[in-house]
């Protein structure tokens, strides 16, 4: 795996494997590179768990990480993401780990030697939120065929939406949709089926809730937190009526008490928290695929 940038070019069997080694990570498998590797996390949107579960997945893997400051960078005097990335390549960087406002930034870096694992593209792909959100759904259940699992909130904005809709429906699960219809993509009648909120809490098996993304909304926000909250959040009475094993998701930040009451963030139903542990080990998973392939081409290129 050259690079990591959208769940679409990931197999099933992929997946699978993606998750199989989180697993193993987990459980306290060791694993380091042949040679020194250096990563850098070049990131254009603010983050505080993809980065920083990143950071902490480099280094558990002993792979030195350099410091990547964009607003102390060339890019303030107009230097393009390709030049970028190709002097992080030039002086030695093996892995670019990048998050960008920008759809599909990483289709001008395919031709570079830098391996690229997607961090988040604008509104389009989430792939390592996706495998970790996949990845706690299958510590829960075993597996996805036949589980409901519905995808809440503002998904037109959501690259976490887009990335886990189409693996989901890909492993087996059933997906709902619930939130604004005007927030809903296209794609949304394709793979899957939309209910009213209230209708959707006691059938689900997870429940995946979304931020609102006031910074992609442009100031045109139709609704008041509260509002929100009342027509679509996930309240303490709707929460009432989940199914005993049902588990609540969130990628966060989380907005309290706009799409989840403040008191659920943390309950027994809740594994938001444990997403974030899972990232790390999600993370140490894909840094590993793409390190052996690089040194794979390496070796290749030796003899």
């Amino acid at each position: 795996m050259k690079d990591l940038v959208s769940m679409e070019e990931l197999s099933v069997a992929e997946i699978g494997e993606l998750l199989e080694q989180a697993g193993r990570f987990k459980q306290g498998e060791i694993w380091t590179p042949k040679k020194q590797m250096y990563a850098v996390n070049m990131f254009f949107e603010a983050s505080t768990r993809t980065h920083n579960s990143f950071e902490m997945a480099e280094k558990k893997l002993g792979i030195d990480v350099l410091s990547f400051d964009p607003s102390k960078s060339s890019v303030t005097k107009g230097e393009t993401l390709y030049d970028t990335a190709l002097t992080m390549q030039a002086i030695g960087v093996d892995v670019a780990v990048i998050r960008h406002s920008d759809e599909n930034y990483y289709e001008p870096l395919r031709k570079l030697g830098i391996a690229v694992v997607n961090g988040g593209d604008g509104c389009g792909q989430h792939p390592s939120q996706s495998l970790l959100d996949l990845f706690t759904i299958k510590e829960e259940f075993g597996g996805f065929k036949g589980l409901k699992v519905a995808i809440v909130g503002d998904i037109v904005h959501s690259r976490v939406a887009n990335s886990n809709m189409q693996a989901l429906k890909r492993l087996g699960a059933e997906v709902f949709f619930a939130g604004p219809p005007e927030w809903m993509r296209e794609s949304c009648a394709e793979l899957g089926t939309y209910m009213a909120m209230d209708d959707l809490v006691e059938q689900m098996d997870v429940i995946m809730l979304l931020r609102v993304q006031e910074e992609r909304h442009d100031g045109l926000l139709s609704f008041t937190k509260s509002d929100y909250h009342a027509l679509y959040g996930l309240t303490e009475a709707r929460a009432a009526k989940m199914k005993e094993r049902a588990i609540i998701m969130h990628p966060s930040p989380v907005n309290r008490d706009v799409e989840i009451a403040d008191c659920l963030v943390e309950c027994e139903k809740s594994r938001i928290v444990e997403q974030m542990t899972n990232g790390v080990y999600i993370r140490m998973a894909i840094l590993e695929a793409v390190c052996q392939d690089k040194e794979m081409r390496v070796t290749t290129c030796t003899y």
